[in-house]
């Protein structure tokens, strides 16, 4: 039995038939090789090398050394960055407790909101209008 054949036995039988109809599907995306400890498995796709052993059935995979280095590096350089982002909206946030708006805000909210009204009520009273010419009797109140 060929190597291949060997550790795709050896994964469907370890994590069941639906794993075995995922891994047929990535076929051309990982290789497995038996190595001295194990196995090491290449994503073509990625090219990350994952080292893989084997223990009570079970195929456990973990990073090569040096990508977990780059994931580690990746990993703090977004923390930075989360915690950067949580300071400035804790910032604004604090900035912004208790600060009412000002006049000219409030003019200029009202202003919106009666341009917005009399839009509205004028198309309302146009197919009010329109209802009325096509039966010729007034439009009785729905409201």
């Amino acid at each position: 039995m060929s190597i291949g054949k060997t550790v795709l036995t050896l994964a469907a039988l370890s994590l069941g038939a639906s794993f075995a109809m995922a891994q047929d599907v990535a076929t051309d995306r990982f290789t497995l090789e038996k190595s001295e400890s194990g196995f090491v498995r290449l994503d073509r796709q990625t090219g990350a090398v994952t080292l893989c052993t084997e223990a009570e059935g079970t195929l456990t995979c973990r990073m090569a050394a040096d990508e977990r280095a780059a994931y580690d590096a990746d990993l703090a350089r977004l923390e930075k960055r989360v915690e950067a982002l949580e300071k400035q909206v804790a910032e604004g946030i604090a900035a912004k407790s208790g600060e009412l708006p000002s006049d000219a805000e409030i003019d200029r909210s009202i202003g919106i909101m009666e341009r917005f009204m009399r839009a509205f009520f004028g198309l309302v009273q146009e197919f009010q209008g329109q209802e009325q010419d096509q039966s010729g009797d007034p439009v009785p109140d729905r409201t």
